[in-house]
């Protein structure tokens, strides 16, 4: 085990946020399996984390095919023998396409990610903390600013993000008598590869295109890091972290 004798599982982990929190608990002393679909992707992330890499465990994983998450936290559970943290973060977004005009198949991509693949590696998690020695974890959802207030041309991602925070809520409850404990994160625009986009210009709800503030992902490592060192007694049910002058708050 890492120097402070935690384990967690971080999803979608080679590139952006999955990679900024991976790293924080990484320094942190953490052991970390960094789970994600590209494996290269996923070496680059250890190779940042230096010294710390030694304590990494690299698993490509698809969060949307369940033998694939049952083999992702089955590795876990034999190479770290416990697990103290998930962050559910893996996600993806079909941006940009008029409401009247999104095919079922991408709906269904969105879904099976952002939503199903997050219940698996939550009910995975959850298992496996249950029925630890110590018992009990904590299971962090990456949820978003659009679990609250959607984008236009946003319904597959919007649609999934709230149902994130139904997801979050009910393993809080059906958590408790395990001492489980979960929470959830909502990020506005972490520059990542999957905000570029924010910065050259997007179209707001009046129909302009307009550029939007970003903000260093790092950041984003550091809140989940905070949250995820709480004792068990103590939960952050929500955060919402964001760069300051995004449109959100009022009329933007």
């Amino acid at each position: 085990m890492g120097s402070n004798n935690k384990a967690a599982v971080v999803t979608g982990a080679g590139t952006g946020i999955g990679r900024a929190v991976a790293l924080a608990f990484l320094k942190d002393g953490y052991c970390v399996a960094l789970a994600g679909r590209r494996k290269e992707l996923l070496e680059q992330t250890a190779k940042e984390a230096g010294a710390a890499a030694k304590n990494a465990l690299i698993v490509p994983t698809d969060v949307g095919k369940p033998d694939q998450v049952n083999a992702l936290f089955a590795r876990v559970r034999q190479e770290f023998g416990r697990l103290d943290v998930l962050f559910n973060n893996a996600g993806g977004n079909a941006p940009g396409v008029l409401f009247e005009d999104l095919s079922y198949e991408k709906w269904q991509e969105v879904v099976d990610v952002n939503l199903t693949g997050m219940f698996l590696c939550a009910q995975a998690a959850f298992r496996i903390m249950k029925e630890q020695d110590p018992r009990g974890g904590r299971i962090i959802n990456n949820g978003s600013i659009s679990a609250h207030a959607p984008r236009p041309d946003s319904a597959p991602y919007t649609a999934t993000k709230h149902g994130v925070t139904g997801l979050t809520k009910t393993i809080s409850l059906d958590g408790r008598k395990h001492d489980i404990a979960c929470g959830q994160i909502d990020i506005g625009n972490a520059a990542t590869p999957m905000t570029e986009r924010m910065a050259q210009g997007v179209r707001q709800a009046n129909g302009t295109i307009a550029p939007e503030p970003r903000m260093d992902p790092v950041h984003v490592g550091n809140a989940v890091l905070f949250m995820a060192n709480l004792p068990l007694d103590v939960n952050v049910q929500f955060m919402m972290i964001m760069a300051t002058k995004m449109p959100y708050v009022g009329r933007g």
